[in-house]
């Protein structure tokens, strides 16, 4: 019997779910990544296969105030930040893709973020 791989389990459950989930050009797709230590968050428009917006922990404006913040914490910043820009280049609903991820903890978090600063989904 062969051993259980969780990456290729998460890139199966994202194959699944990038089935249903498509982001037009009014409604592009948030997709969220999360490695270990960081959290990633781009919003695409896949009909132009085009990154309009993104963001993630490692940007400048986050990596500053993240000093001894939780994981949590830090995708609620990288969620706020991903929204604003959004918001900013006229982007107000999405198609939230959490990745293969269960909604829970950091991509719950960063979600919620998200809606809280305006997008919808």
């Amino acid at each position: 019997m062969a051993k259980f791989n969780r990456k290729l389990a998460r890139t199966r459950r994202h194959t699944r779910i990038r089935v249903r989930v498509q982001g037009t050009e009014f409604r592009p797709r948030l997709c969220v990544f999360r490695s270990l230590s960081n959290v990633y968050a781009q919003v695409i428009d896949d009909t132009k296969g085009q990154t309009l917006v993104s963001a993630s922990s490692l940007d400048e404006e986050i990596k500053s105030t993240a000093d001894g913040k939780k994981k949590v914490d830090i995708s609620r910043l990288v969620g706020t930040l991903v929204a604003k820009r959004a918001m900013e280049n006229g982007i107000t609903q999405v198609v939230f893709d959490r990745g293969g991820y269960k909604y829970h903890g950091r991509v719950k978090a960063l979600g919620e973020a998200a809606r809280e600063q305006g997008l919808k989904f």
